[in-house]
């Protein structure tokens, strides 16, 4: 049975203390001037004040920044939902809530509540942290992301997916910028290892002297800066999924030896510890070198390079598959379309030929780089890529650059032998009369006198 409370109003005030006390929230009362009448537990934890620095204060005595949701119901005699407030000497967030108290129609108070957000802050930004770490051990890539429908692409498709199926290690050789990354994320994608961690490892990047440290983990306080407890290396983080040693031919000497002794014994053993630990992970390295070059010159250790070589994928450069330029600028022009909000729909036949005569030393990296320039130096109003958008690669009198000091490339398709000839004369005297010599020194390298050398030189001017 419910007591009657009339006239009993000490005895309504401690029950009232112990209701407001049974709440986790923070919980101010207030009187019908503003002023502090009650408080919580919590309110007094999370405001960092006391009892006799609130109580019979003004009611916005806690505040920080901005009023007091409190005096703003009784001013406003209505409800406040979740506004967002600081309390306390040390400035905590909090959502504030509240609604005036009335009793037989009189507004005689009110009641608020604080809910504090700084820690629901921290804890959002710790999992943000850990899901940016988590996205950086996710693989990204599959074998539908590598285009290309040549004969020599298709092939290294088929040996990725061939090899997918078993944990072997897997040397990807390619030039820089033909996509070995990719290769390496598909591999792993089609794995029984999928579901499991991808790490990159940037082998040129890491400072020779922690190497041990980020490679296989350390023990708190095992040196001077050591993170106090502890931290995992690569292999651990890979435990169970596959580790992507990218430019595996910049390690040193000393680092090869001490991968070499984890891909024999599957176990690493972390800095200032005595007891090593078993790990569970595939190895795919990559490089742009010839390792049996480097073995033999004494750079790359030989029992290294056959512990890696167990399964070899070489990825062609982009010269040796020119076929698939048209595929691949459709898709980058895509990409970028979507990233710089652009609309360019096509590329012209004229600009592609360019293209296609081009030797690409940078491979597709620098096709992206050369398609996705254009884009950005083109007109709103734009829709299709011309050879103009391309100075990269054309000269100022429509001429293609030359790839390296003396290299001279020529289309021929389409062409009869007569147009190949003309083209190709008129870029042999466009690449003498760039070394700024004298017209009688041009024609002595060419082998021609002056007078054949000027008659020539009309290729520029027709």
């Amino acid at each position: 049975m419910i007591p009657s409370l009339k006239g009993e109003a000490e005895y309504v005030i401690n029950l009232l203390k112990n209701i407001i006390e049974m709440i986790p929230d923070a919980v101010m009362v207030a009187d019908r001037d503003g002023n502090c009448i009650m408080v919580n537990q919590a309110y007094k934890n999370l405001s960092g004040l006391s009892d006799e620095d609130v109580v019979g204060k003004p009611a916005d005595i806690d505040i920080a920044e901005r009023d007091s949701v409190l005096i703003k119901s009784i001013r406003e005699g209505r409800e406040f939902v979740n506004l967002l407030r600081r309390v306390g000497p040390d400035k905590r967030e909090v959502l504030c809530s509240a609604k005036p108290i009335y009793i037989q129609g009189e507004l005689v108070g009110s009641v608020g509540v604080m809910h504090d957000i700084s820690e629901i802050k921290r804890l959002s930004r710790e999992l943000e942290h850990k899901n940016r770490i988590l996205r950086s051990l996710e693989s990204k890539y599959t074998l539908d992301d590598i285009l290309g429908n040549s004969e020599k692409i298709l092939k290294a498709k088929e040996e990725a997916k061939a090899c997918a199926g078993v944990s072997a290690t897997v040397l990807l050789v390619g030039e820089s910028g033909t996509g070995k990354e990719l290769f390496a994320h598909a591999i792993h994608n089609m794995s029984p290892r999928a579901g499991g961690p991808f790490v990159r490892v940037n082998c040129a990047a890491i400072n020779k002297e922690l190497v041990e440290s980020e490679l296989f983990g350390y023990e708190g306080g095992a040196f001077t800066g050591s993170l106090r407890h502890g931290k995992k290396g690569y292999f651990e983080q890979a435990d169970g999924g596959t580790l992507f040693l990218d430019e595996i031919s910049e390690f040193s000497l000393q680092a090869q030896a001490k991968l070499l002794r984890v891909l024999q014994e599957q176990e690493v053993l972390r800095i200032g510890s005595t007891v090593p630990q078993k790990v569970d992970v595939r190895v795919i390295a990559a490089t742009n070198r010839d390792l049996e070059e480097e073995v033999r010159r004494g750079n790359f250790r030989q029992d290294l390079y056959y512990r890696l070589n167990v399964i070899k994928i070489t990825i062609p450069p982009l010269r040796e598959r020119k076929e698939d330029i048209p595929l691949l600028c459709n898709s980058i022009i895509k990409k970028y379309n979507q990233k710089y909000g652009r609309g360019i729909n096509s590329i012209s036949k004229k600009a592609l030929e360019i293209l296609m005569s081009y030797d690409w030393p940078g491979n597709v990296r620098e096709l992206e780089n050369i398609i996705s320039r254009a884009m950005i130096n083109m007109d709103i109003s734009e829709k299709e890529i011309k050879p103009e958008h391309l100075p990269d690669l054309v000269d100022n009198h429509g001429f293609l650059r030359q790839l390296s000091d003396g290299d001279i490339v020529v289309s021929v398709k389409g062409k009869t032998w007569d147009q190949v000839k003309r083209e190709f004369e008129a870029k042999v005297l466009k690449f003498f009369l760039n070394k700024k010599k004298s017209k009688t020194a041009i024609a002595k390298d060419l082998g021609i006198t002056r007078r054949a050398l000027y008659k020539k030189m009309k290729l520029l001017e027709d």
